[in-house]
């Protein structure tokens, strides 16, 4: 089986990478906008494609030729005061990758989507993959994802043939992906040491609920999707959901609630002149995304992650404290 990974220097890339090393009769070839050095899990064959270039459909669509699947994982979220940049790769760079797809006529397409892509849910209850996802309107990460789900269903409507699937997961966390996780979410003014000491309390708002998985979790699920040809749209997340006060705990401190206006307002005025790079958006997403129910990932996948969401957490305030990362990946080197 020939599998070709858009975005495969990042966070979930890597991973993937790792857990198809183990897997017998596959052969990978990964895409990248910058290559990588020629080290373990990176010494596959590669090839630099831009996707946000006009014209990469090209170079594309001679990768893809004799592909059994396309995962596309490729994705920016930096630098957040260029929507018109990140929209040419995040939503016209992957209509460029799923036309390529078409016309190499690869049987199947893995498309690495969000909870992010939901519409808003009240976080009182869990969500399947039937939710709507039309995004949350403020943030340019959640509309991005939308756009990418609705430009997928054009491409199912037009080929049936294909077999499209479509990951949901929820924040994905891993120790090589800390030093790419802090500079794209909290920026060069906010130093590693900090996560080596105890806060005196963990300011947030109540609602601030999250789900998270590992990045090995997320690796091995896509590689069942891929072996076993599963189509339509899975949600993976590890339990157990991630309160303040769970956070708190983790970080061995305790939830201090403030009110969702007080660190939506830091965060626009902080981000407006760009003392950190997390936008207001992000803080609302993170406020309204639906808790997910990863129920048909359990059941028709056969997958049972790992780790829980508690150790991975702690796993990334430990990277986060020792400056992990990966030095061959660019995305990822320390």
């Amino acid at each position: 089986m020939r599998i070709v990974v858009t975005g495969a220097t990042g966070n979930l890339g890597t991973a993937l990478l790792r857990r198809f090393a183990d897997e017998p009769g596959t052969a990978l070839h990964g895409i990248s906008r910058r290559p990588p050095e020629d080290e373990p899990p990176y010494d596959i064959p590669w090839t630099t494609v831009d996707i946000s270039r006009d014209g990469a459909e090209e170079p594309l669509t001679e990768v893809f030729r004799d592909a059994d699947a396309v995962v596309h994982l490729a994705w920016r979220i930096q630098p957040g005061h260029d929507e018109r940049l990140l929209y040419q790769t995040n939503v016209a760079g992957s209509d460029r990758v799923f036309t390529a797809v078409v016309k190499a006529g690869v049987p199947h397409l893995v498309h690495m989507s969000s909870v992010g892509a939901y519409s808003p849910a009240a976080k009182d209850h869990t969500v399947d993959e039937s939710w709507p996802t039309d995004g949350l309107p403020n943030s340019y990460y959640s509309r991005h994802k939308a756009a990418v789900e609705h430009l997928l269903n054009r491409v199912e409507r037009e080929h049936p043939e294909l077999i499209v699937t479509r990951v949901r997961p929820g924040l994905v966390l891993q120790p090589d992906a800390a030093a790419e996780i802090k500079r794209l979410f909290l920026g060069p003014f906010v130093p590693h040491a900090l996560f080596r000491f105890r806060l005196p309390v963990l300011p947030l708002p109540r609602a601030m609920v999250l789900q998270f998985v590992h990045a090995d979790d997320l690796a091995d699920a896509v590689a069942k999707i891929v072996t076993t040809k599963a189509a339509g749209a899975f949600n993976l997340v590890s339990e157990p959901v991630v309160t303040p006060q769970v956070l708190a705990e983790v970080m061995g401190t305790r939830h201090a609630p403030i009110p969702p206006a007080v660190l939506r307002t830091a965060a626009r005025i902080t981000w407006q002149l760009r003392l950190q790079p997390t936008s207001h958006g992000w803080v609302d997403l993170a406020l309204t995304m639906p808790l997910l129910d990863a129920t048909k990932a359990f059941t028709r996948l056969g997958w049972t992650p790992r780790h829980n969401a508690r150790d991975t957490l702690r796993q990334l305030l430990d990277g986060l404290g020792r400056k992990e990362g990966l030095e061959p990946s660019p995305p990822l080197k320390p």
